[in-house]
């Protein structure tokens, strides 16, 4: 079981419906977190960006220990009327910053693992990773893309003692939806409690566990 207690932390997307309750729930288990969001004025689709915010982190703290990628953007409508901007959009937010994001922190969590602490980075990619869904073809592609990467790049950072988890909960109860870069939410299923979608989470880092399929939620 890994100790959270004074765990230095990332979480990006920290003001979203589930990165804020993902911080929250870290900082219950004793962890520091740094929380950054576009609120901030930081837009993570720049690379400089990615590196001076894991950079501050790193100044600030001393070290890092964890990363948790909580941001992402959703568009709906069918496939023949996406506009290319809204596919740029998409995988620039939810696949290659987050991509960046994880191989630009490789070598603060390599220094964590040498200092024997247990450097974890927990991506959320979706239900929509494992079982694309027709209206949302350009966002399902863009989250199993990060997914696919994650699977990848965890038999390599394995290697550095860093543990890379990718969780795929279903449709999960936060504003995302309401605020699409394109089309109309259609009509859900009952969606899932992110209160404890964010504690699912969290219990698998502390429980060193290595994927959260959706039929872990």
């Amino acid at each position: 079981m890994k100790n959270l207690q004074g765990a230095v932390v990332l979480v990006v997307g920290a003001t979203g419906g589930l990165g804020s309750r993902i911080a929250d729930q870290l900082e219950r288990h004793g962890a520091i977190v740094a929380r950054s969001s576009r609120s901030e004025g930081r837009d993570l689709r720049e690379p400089s960006v990615v590196l001076e915010v894991l950079a501050d982190t790193n100044a600030q703290h001393g070290r890092l220990d964890g990363l948790v990628i909580a941001s992402g953007v959703v568009a709906f409508g069918v496939a023949s009327e996406l506009e290319p901007a809204t596919v740029d959009e998409l995988f620039a937010v939810n696949t290659t910053s987050p991509i960046q994001l994880i191989t630009q922190s490789h070598s603060y969590l390599a220094a964590s693992a040498q200092d024997g602490r247990e450097p974890f980075v927990v991506t959320i990619s979706g239900v929509v990773a494992e079982a694309p869904v027709a209206g949302l073809a350009a966002y399902s592609a863009s989250k199993a893309g990060l997914a696919a990467f994650v699977v990848a790049a965890a038999r390599e950072y394995r290697r550095a003692g860093i543990r890379l988890v990718d969780a795929r909960p279903g449709h999960t109860g936060t504003s995302l939806s309401e605020h699409p870069i394109a089309g109309s939410a259609p009509r859900f299923g009952a969606a899932l409690d992110p209160d404890q979608v964010a504690e699912r989470i969290v219990t698998a880092i502390v429980d060193d566990e290595k994927d959260l399929p959706s039929t872990a939620f």
